[in-house]
Parts: C-alpha cells; sequence; structure tokens
C-alpha cells in the first residue's frame, strides 16, 4: 500500500494541471474533449468513493459541484442543470503552474494550498487563483482528491 508523501502531491498537483491544458488542446483540435475531461475527472477525483467536496473557482449560483456530472459541466459547460457553466477547461490555458504555500501530511491524507497561475492560450494573460486540496491514498492504492476549494483574490 502506497503511503502519502509530499512528493505525490507535487506530482498530482504537475500531472492535473497537464490535464487541463490536454482538456483545451483536445477541444482546440475539435477532439473528444468531454472524453478527455471524463478521464481527467476519472483520475484525479474521488467521485468513485463518493462525494468530493469541490468549489470550482468560477461558480455563484451552484457553487458546489459534489457529484460527477457537477465537475464535469464546470470543466466543459453544457449542462442545463449548470447554466452558468461554460466550461473551465475550455477557456483554454496553454499552462498551469502551481506555488504551495505550505502541504501537511496527516496519516492517509495530504493537504495542500497555494497559489496556481493559469496562462491563457489567447493573449498569454496569466490569472492567479487561491487553492486549498485534500488528498487520500484510495483503495486501489491511487492519490485522489477529496476537496478542492479555489477561487479569485479577494480584489477591494
Amino acid at each position: 500500500m502506497q503511503t502519502m508523501e509530499e512528493q505525490l502531491i507535487l506530482d498530482a498537483q504537475r500531472a492535473w494541471g497537464e490535464g487541463i491544458v490536454k482538456i483545451g488542446q483536445v477541444f482546440l483540435d475539435k477532439g473528444d474533449y468531454q472524453a478527455t475531461a471524463t478521464a481527467h475527472i476519472n483520475e484525479f477525483y474521488n467521485y468513485q468513493d463518493g462525494t468530493v467536496l469541490f468549489k470550482p473557482t468560477l461558480t455563484s449560483v451552484k457553487q458546489f459541484r459534489l457529484d460527477f456530472e457537477g465537475a464535469l459541466s464546470y470543466f466543459v459547460g453544457g449542462n442545463s442543470n449548470y447554466p452558468e457553466d461554460h466550461g473551465f477547461a475550455i477557456k483554454p490555458w496553454s499552462d498551469v503552474q502551481w506555488e504551495n504555500i505550505g502541504t501537511k501530511i496527516i496519516g492517509n491524507m495530504g493537504v495542500a494550498m497555494g497559489n496556481y497561475f493559469f496562462t491563457t492560450v489567447e493573449g498569454g494573460d496569466v490569472v492567479k487563483v487561491e487553492y486549498s486540496f485534500a488528498y487520500t491514498i484510495n483503495a486501489d492504492g491511487q492519490l485522489k482528491i477529496v476537496l478542492h476549494d479555489s477561487h479569485l483574490p479577494y480584489s477591494p
């Protein structure tokens, strides 16, 4: 059985960012971006074992996405149950960089907090987003997200 360690979190963060970029690239290439997003969610989020506490960055009406349907809608849009979703991952982005302010390992759980930076494909603008993630190692020994809280920094 794999044990929780900081390097697993760092590797998962890098791969998660690459996955967000990939969804956008598949969208631009007119490929099956919904299937790519589905695979991304299945790889990184623990919806297979139940509820994930997911508060996406750009939500205000249906703020929390506790199930797979809500997560998929956030990343690719097109779901009438979530009309505010325009598809965060199909913006699209060319890069995601992580800046952890800290990580904490508690038994089989890992927590990370900090800022991540999304670079737009068009224009190269960088968007700073604050995050907290909690990870667990599931019964199959895979690192999975059980909490994802993300929001734009306060702007007076």
